[in-house]
């Protein structure tokens, strides 16, 4: 028997999620710099670059490798010959944990939980309450994997119940292209396979737990069906040109992970969930011998590269920038920013549309006209910050809002991450406007253009409220340019195109 202490349970779910927000997993460090090596769309290489850079600055600063710091997921196996000293449930244990985690005063994360999710969506303030799971199993200690999950790549799970007889491939090739870039490839799916509707979900998202070593079993050769469809999948995923960010490359899955399970006879369930490139999660054993430990990658784990601007790349200065002036930008056009500009993402953006409706003013001292507004929502700074990681989120939620902006606003252009809809294109195409892209997963590089931040509106939205930064050469992709022409549509098809004409060798299921 193990006497399991409440206060070790408590201070290691803290040191583990301020470990995993500040440090990429070993195996995802080595798939991401062997997917850089590879590369050879230059577009997506400099993504790579980008996310490898930022998660090496991470590790030397402590600071967070994204700004969406993530929904905490938690998996417990307790022994069923453990013995508790405590005097809080095991669910507010671990709760406790994430509070403190969330809250520590030397690396506050980003909360990004809201409560009444139907209604008033409050946000909770510590990142509490996490999605726990348990399960009780033979032996004396307590096993816990524990994940945070950003939204871009959470809002991206898919869900489905196939026939017996249909080809689970041909699901999985047709349901990723439509997933979008919004969760930051190079990245992971997770697949899980069978039981029931609420089991496939639960093993999609338990697989993503697992190292990455898909080159290890194509080296030895898939020997299972399961591991032949994993080869299979990850193969043909990649053949689809998605690339980094979806710009189109040879990288669009690091791994495929798969979970099955035992399922009716008239079902066939499976669940997809990507990991994005925060991927974050670690796993750690409590035996009553106290805390668990957590030993930082070496730096020598990370590749020696450093990410500079190609010297054709355009410099914008945004105070002085005019319409007519972004009708020149091209799709895959590199820019680097210098001015100022304006953020905001949904709460701001309903604020703005429900003020709008009713004629009323926007708040004093905010301004839209021509100026540009990036989609972000940064984590808090530490001293000697100007603020936090600050990188783009999903672009695609504002698309609703898109042709109120551009009509009412006076807004000249877009920055966030991934591709737009069409509704939002179209709008950006009759206005004449732009949407450039930042890369998601460079939170903290990007934070280091941003000079000076002030607030200017929505203060009581936290996160999301509405600021003014100054930056200095802050790396954007021209996204959509003002003639609606999107490289998310042009960049996958010319790499699948490539792609096609270089020989690769599929496992067949």
């Amino acid at each position: 028997m193990s006497i399991i202490q409440q206060q070790d349970l408590i201070d290691s779910i803290t040191d583990a999620l301020q470990f995993i927000a500040n440090y990429h997993p070993r195996d995802f460090i080595q798939a991401m710099s062997a997917a850089y090596q590879r590369e050879q769309s230059p577009a997506a290489k400099d993504a790579i670059a980008q996310i490898l850079v930022n998660s090496r600055l991470c590790a030397e600063n402590n600071r967070p490798i994204c700004q969406d710091t993530g929904i905490v997921n938690v998996f417990v196996k307790v022994g069923m010959q453990v013995q508790w000293q405590a005097d809080m449930s095991l669910e507010d244990m671990i709760n406790e944990g994430v509070r403190r985690a969330y809250l520590h005063p030397d690396n506050v994360l980003r909360a990004s939980i809201v409560a009444d999710p139907v209604g008033s969506r409050t946000n909770t303030g510590d990142n509490t309450p996490a999605v726990i799971h348990t399960e009780l199993v033979l032996g004396n200690k307590v096993e816990i994997d524990i994940a945070a999950k950003g939204g871009g790549s959470e809002n991206k799970a898919k869900f489905t119940i196939l026939n017996p007889s249909d080809s689970l491939v041909d699901w999985v090739m047709d349901t990723v292209p439509n997933m979008g870039a919004g969760w930051c490839p190079p990245g992971m799916l997770g697949i899980g396979i069978g039981g029931t509707a609420e089991k496939a979900m639960l093993m999609a998202k338990q697989s993503l737990m697992e190292a990455i070593d898909i080159q290890e079993l194509i080296d030895r050769g898939p020997e299972t069906a399961t591991e032949k469809l994993r080869v299979e999948l990850y193969h043909k995923v990649n053949q689809l040109g998605i690339g980094a960010q979806g710009l189109g490359g040879l990288t669009t899955v690091l791994d495929v992970k798969i979970k099955d399970y035992p399922t009716h006879a008239a079902s066939l369930p499976v669940a997809m969930i990507p990991n994005c490139a925060a991927t974050r999660h670690v796993h750690f054993v409590l035996d009553g011998s106290g805390p668990a430990e957590f030993i930082p990658p070496s730096l020598d784990d990370w590749p020696d590269i450093t990410w500079q601007a190609a010297s054709n790349t355009r410099h914008v200065n945004l105070d002085t920038l005019t319409a007519a002036d972004i009708q020149a930008w091209q799709p895959g056009e590199t820019l680097l920013l210098s001015g100022h500009f304006l953020t905001g993402r949904d709460a701001a953006h309903k604020k703005i549309a429900d003020l709008l409706s009713k004629g009323a003013p926007l708040p004093e001292g905010l301004d839209f006209h021509n100026r540009f507004i990036y989609y972000v929502g940064p984590v808090d700074p530490v001293p000697g910050e100007v603020v936090g990681p600050a990188g783009p989120t999903t672009a695609t939620r504002m698309d609703k809002f898109t042709e109120l902006m551009l009509a009412e606003t006076g807004l000249l252009g877009m920055i966030g991450k991934a591709e737009r809809g069409q509704q939002a294109i179209e709008a950006i195409r009759k206005h004449q406007s732009v949407y450039l892209i930042a890369v998601g997963g460079a939170a903290y590089l990007v934070s280091k253009a941003i000079k000076q931040s002030r607030m200017v509106a929505f203060e009581e939205l936290g996160m999301e409220a509405i600021r003014e930064f100054y930056v200095e050469n802050m790396p954007v992709t021209v996204a959509v340019d003002s003639r609606g022409q999107s490289v998310h549509e042009t960049g996958p098809k010319l790499w699948q195109q490539k792609i096609a004409e270089i020989p690769v060798k599929v496992e067949p299921v």
